[in-house]
């Protein structure tokens, strides 16, 4: 495997197959155009997994030591220092770069010679650079310093090309994502649902403001407290006030299979009905064969996924009023023998009654940035410094908790609204870079591990060295000195 899979020839999430063509012959017209981008976006679809697994199952929200302790999550649970092996931390590193390869590509090829429409040319590229962007975004995130690949280089070129600082990598995030934010419609039509738009480059740009802007840990990580609080407050105004979004008063009206792309989404990734194998696979894969083995209707039921039990603690912060419990946790079942089982998983995502060919194929779509996020980072830039009233964030703290059937809270702090964000996107992957981007990751963690940790085989406590993950062994065999291993693995 060469660095960053930059030869892969995966084209099977492509949503429609290019056949013999290459990129010599392909990029001829704007209908070839289109589907290149649908290519970039098609490298979107593990996402949904991925967060559960490095995200959630990272976090105190989920204790996953399986029963057997051999499962690909396990060493992702256990905080192992052996996780540079892992076929999650692979996929992670891999697909990322392949979506970034299919952007650059893109970008390469795309001028007024083939796509002769201004507005269409400019909405390719804003498209391209938003995913590219947050691809970049991710990889920083899970792995700190990467290879910059700003244009297509050939295999030979990515040998010579190290990793490099996290300032460079994020001065690219920032520069694409501006460019998105100015050649990115506002809006599509139906037919354009799900599409990036400018109002999701600025949402996302926020985000990475408020990133850069967390601690360090004195490591080479996604924090680098840059005090950009006020760069990411304008931009979440902006979406607020002038964006096309809204509340929805019901919350789990917002996850609803028959109510995707409702007022709460900003961007989200999309996945397709009809039983044709392009739905997501995370509601079957957050969930034990056992239970859906016991609900008729099911297609073709397996047993091959192992329970990740919700952690006592996540279970535990939730009040018995509050109404996002019920809808994001599935607390204990009936198996087909009459076995009741107590453990909690997530079910948010979730509707029985609409599986398509079996259980990893699931008509819903996942969201990556929701107007309510969008509310309750602009309460954070706030409470981090950003001009605003204690007032405001209040009152956005309160809008939440009215809708989840809560009572008002006052002077709200930022480790109140920590814990609010917690219960509202619980299952939603946002939880372990919630926890290092407001610094909190190794004091929660370190007073969480000894409480949870049933099966012994987690560290004591974690350090710094943890907020990021290895980089893949496959990586690093590639061109012996090319890359050097995070510390700590």
């Amino acid at each position: 495997m060469l660095v960053a899979g930059l030869v892969s020839c995966e084209d099977e999430l492509d949503q429609a197959p290019l056949s013999d063509a290459s990129a010599a012959n392909f990029y001829r017209n704007s209908a070839d155009f289109e589907q290149a981008v649908n290519g970039i976006y098609a490298q979107l679809s593990p996402v949904p997994d991925r967060y559960y697994d490095l995200s959630e199952t990272r976090s105190d929200n989920v204790y996953g030591s399986s029963s057997t302790g051999v499962r690909p999550w396990d060493p992702v649970n256990d905080f192992a220092t052996t996780l540079e092996n892992n076929e999650l931390i692979a996929e992670a590193w891999n697909n990322d770069f392949n979506g970034i390869m299919r952007a650059n590509t893109v970008l390469e090829k795309l001028n007024e010679s083939v796509v002769p429409e201004e507005g269409l040319r400019n909405q390719f590229e804003g498209e391209a650079r938003f995913l590219r962007a947050l691809y970049y975004f991710d990889l920083v995130r899970w792995f700190g310093e990467v290879p910059l690949y700003a244009t297509v280089v050939l295999p030979a070129e990515a040998l010579t090309i190290p990793r490099s600082p996290v300032a460079d990598v994020y001065a690219l995030i920032m520069a694409d994502l501006n460019t998105a934010i100015e050649k990115l419609p506002a809006s599509y039509g139906a037919s354009g649902k799900g599409r990036a738009t400018s109002w999701a480059a600025k949402a996302l740009l926020a985000r990475v403001h408020l990133t850069r802007s967390g601690p360090s840990y004195g490591i080479e990580g996604p924090g680098l407290e840059a005090n950009e609080y006020s760069q990411a407050l304008t931009l979440l105004n902006d979406v607020i006030t002038n964006g096309p979004y809204g509340w929805v008063s019901d919350y789990a009206s917002i996850f609803g299979y028959g109510n995707e792309n409702n007022p709460d989404i900003v961007f989200d990734i999309q996945f397709q009905s009809g039983g044709l194998g392009l739905g997501t696979t995370l509601p079957g894969y957050m969930g034990p064969g056992s239970y859906f083995n016991a609900i008729p209707g099911i297609p073709s039921p397996q047993s091959g996924v192992e329970m990740r039990e919700l952690s006592d603690d996540l279970l535990n912060a939730y009040v018995p009023e509050d109404v996002r419990k019920g809808v994001t946790v599935q607390e204990g079942f009936t198996d087909v023998n009459g076995n009741v089982e107590t453990r909690a998983f997530y079910r948010k995502f979730l509707d029985e009654s609409s599986p398509g060919i079996d259980r990893f194929d699931w008509p819903i779509n996942f969201p990556l940035i929701r107007y309510t996020d969008v509310l309750m980072m602009k309460a954070e830039a706030i409470l981090q410094g950003a001009a605003g009233t204690q007032q405001e964030v209040d009152d956005i703290v309160n809008m939440v908790r009215a809708r989840a059937g809560l009572e008002p809270v006052a002077n709200v702090t930022l480790g109140m609204l920590l814990e609010e964000r917690r219960l509202e996107f619980a299952g939603e992957g946002l939880r372990w870079h919630e926890l290092v981007r407001f610094g909190q990751v190794i004091d929660k963690m370190n007073a969480w591990l000894p409480q949870e940790d049933e099966l012994n085989r987690m560290p004591e406590s974690i350090e710094a060295f943890h907020v990021i993950y290895p980089i893949p062994f496959t990586q690093l065999t590639v061109k012996e000195g090319l890359y050097e291993q995070n510390p700590g693995y």
